[in-house]
């Protein structure tokens, strides 16, 4: 028997000090003689020093290579926020796009009327994020997400068979205020749970974050057709509601039975979290609304963020106009829309995987800021193609590239700036700052629609510029950090 040093794996555990009698190659710079006369059969190079190791991986090692592979995988846990971010999406956008349809044309509705209650959905949910957040700092994930898929349950249902002003508006505020509740639970914990995936792993978090993103937006994909198969089989935009109803029940019910209970979710993390408590800067009497937004770091985050939120919403605002302008009228706008998600569904994750070992956070969110600026940039500057659409394809393809870049890390920047108790408050607030800034851009970027095209674009452009500049002052980000390494502003 021989006896070799103790060294460690990826995840801090040292391996066996002892092996057998068996040639391999650790073995050679001890018995050189008994090395060359086993392994004289083993191919080398033919300049080796005799006790140059095989070539040829030894079964072991392959086997620990496999092991390695699996560890890395996502999680069980990780699996279901990820399917569950899937089929919210398949539900809601099953019937968000034929939402402002229903009520001009179904209901009756004046313009500013449906306008409104499109407003009062969109500040329901984004506005109230932060609600949902420091519910899940205070109860857990569980019941804020169970609660949130039985109010999206019961608003649909609503929805369905509401005939009058009164009855929608209540409906669209109970489905925003759902979104409310379970989109920061879950999103916070796909945060904490690629943390720890990463520091279990080795495995960059922004890759856990970027399957999350391309999830979502598989499922933004579906939706619409799902919706669009229901109409056209007759049943119309009730059928719409009730389908997107029974998603979130199978949601609920999957939750129900596989999400873990509050107990078992806080004896981890105080497990976690107990030998970094002597490092943390955040006063523990310290409300956590004001240790959050007295956070100039994550502040900063979110002003960068919230260029990138101002710039897509261009998506809904000035890409419609540009196509009209092109075209004549807005019957390709779906096109360009299908081309989105499946730009993101197709690009996000080996895009992500690349830019998450090769780049810092920070670099990534730069990076992503600029590439969208250069979307509004080349409208103006790209030849008008085929039927006239080239520029407003190359703008949706450069903000959609951008997106895929940038999104994953901001979400994995939170947890760098925030400490872990107040990650879903952070969550919530990194949506509802965003959808303040995005509610006070539309209205100015709205007045640029009568201004010529240079002059627009070149100030929607400045948009993102403005978050990459502000992003330069944000910590770089790293993985794999020791436990109560945050930066924690004061």
């Amino acid at each position: 028997m021989t006896t070799r040093p103790e060294r460690h794996t990826a995840d801090g555990q040292s391996e066996g000090h002892t092996t057998d009698a068996r040639p391999t190659g650790r073995t050679a710079d001890a018995r050189p003689e008994t090395h060359r006369a086993c392994t004289g059969r083993t191919a080398r190079t033919a300049n080796a020093p005799a006790y140059a190791p095989a070539v040829t991986a030894t079964p072991a090692a392959t086997a620990r290579r496999r092991t390695r592979r699996l560890a890395s995988a996502p999680t069980p846990y990780l699996r279901l926020l990820t399917a569950t971010q899937f089929a919210f999406n398949i539900g809601f956008y099953a019937v968000l796009p034929y939402l402002a349809t229903h009520l001009g044309s179904g209901l009756g509705m004046a313009g500013w009327l449906v306008g409104l209650v499109l407003g009062l959905r969109t500040f329901s949910q984004q506005g109230l994020f932060v609600v949902g957040g420091a519910l899940t700092d205070r109860y857990g994930p569980r019941p804020v997400v169970l609660a949130g898929c039985a109010l999206r349950i019961a608003g649909f249902g609503w929805l369905a068979f509401a005939g009058t002003t009164a009855t929608v508006i209540a409906a669209v505020l109970l489905i925003g205020f759902a979104a409310a509740l379970f989109s920061p639970a879950v999103e916070s914990e796909a945060a904490r749970e690629a943390v720890r995936h990463e520091r279990s792993t080795g495995s960059p978090r922004a890759h856990v974050l970027a399957l999350f993103s391309a999830a979502g937006q598989a499922g933004a994909f579906l939706g619409p057709l799902l919706g669009s198969l229901l109409l056209l089989l007759g049943g119309g935009f009730r059928a719409a509601c009730l389908a997107g109803a029974l998603v979130f029940v199978a949601v609920l019910a999957g939750h129900a039975r596989l999400m873990p209970h509050p107990e078992r979710v806080r004896d981890v993390r105080e497990a976690e979290t107990e030998t970094a408590a002597t490092t943390r800067t955040a006063q523990p009497g310290r409300p956590a609304l004001r240790a959050v937004f007295a956070n100039r770091a994550f502040l900063l985050l979110c002003l960068a963020y919230s260029g990138y939120l101002v710039a897509y919403n261009q998506l809904y605002l000035s890409l419609p106009a540009e196509v009209r302008r092109a075209t004549g009228s807005e019957a390709a706008l779906g096109w360009l829309f299908a081309l989105s998600s499946l730009l993101v569904v197709v690009v996000q994750v080996p895009l992500t995987r690349f830019s998450a070992r090769r780049i810092a956070p920070r670099t990534a969110l730069i990076t992503g800021l600029a590439v969208v600026a250069a979307g509004f940039a080349a409208v103006p500057l790209t030849p008008a193609g085929p039927r006239g659409l080239l520029p407003a394809a190359t703008f949706v393809v450069l903000l959609t590239l951008g997106q895929t870049l940038l999104v994953p890390a901001a979400r994995g920047l939170v947890p760098d700036l925030v400490e872990d108790r107040q990650l879903g408050l952070a969550t919530g607030a990194l949506s509802s700052v965003s959808g303040i800034a995005v509610l006070g851009g539309s209205a100015a970027t709205g007045a640029l629609l009568d201004a010529s095209a240079p002059v627009r674009w070149a100030v929607l452009a400045a948009v993102p510029l403005t978050g990459a500049v502000l992003a330069f002052t944000l910590p770089a980000g790293r993985g794999g950090k020791e436990p109560g390494a945050r930066a924690v502003a004061g």
